[in-house]
């Protein structure tokens, strides 16, 4: 599927999707995030990743006051197209906590 197809199969009529982001290297999940169709488009015309803070109501470049950027390598859409699986090359840490992946407390069953 090629970019422009992408951006209009993403189901967006409730707003936000979940994109959850994963080494491409080893496939560890690193973060879950939210775009909508315009941070979208950022993250395809930059390749790096964009997303909406629901916290603060505004776009965010990962990596752009942490200097951690997360490189996109490939896209993936979920069977119902309202879920993104993006692959990265990421630098440094993606959690804000430092750690590299926002998934470091774990409970073992």
């Amino acid at each position: 599927m090629d970019e422009r197809i992408l951006l209009e199969t993403v189901d967006f009529s409730k707003g936000l999707v979940p994109a959850i982001i994963i080494d491409v290297e080893n496939k560890d999940v690193l973060m879950l995030a939210y775009m909508n169709n315009e941070a979208l488009k950022r993250t395809i015309d930059t390749k790096t990743t964009w997303f909406w803070s629901r916290s603060r109501n505004e776009y965010w470049n990962k990596g752009a006051t942490s200097g951690h950027f997360q490189y996109v390598k490939a896209i993936s859409l979920d069977c119902d197209n309202d879920t993104l699986l993006v692959e990265v090359k990421q630098l440094g840490a993606a959690c804000h906590t430092g750690n590299r992946s926002c998934f470091f407390k774990k409970v073992n069953f």
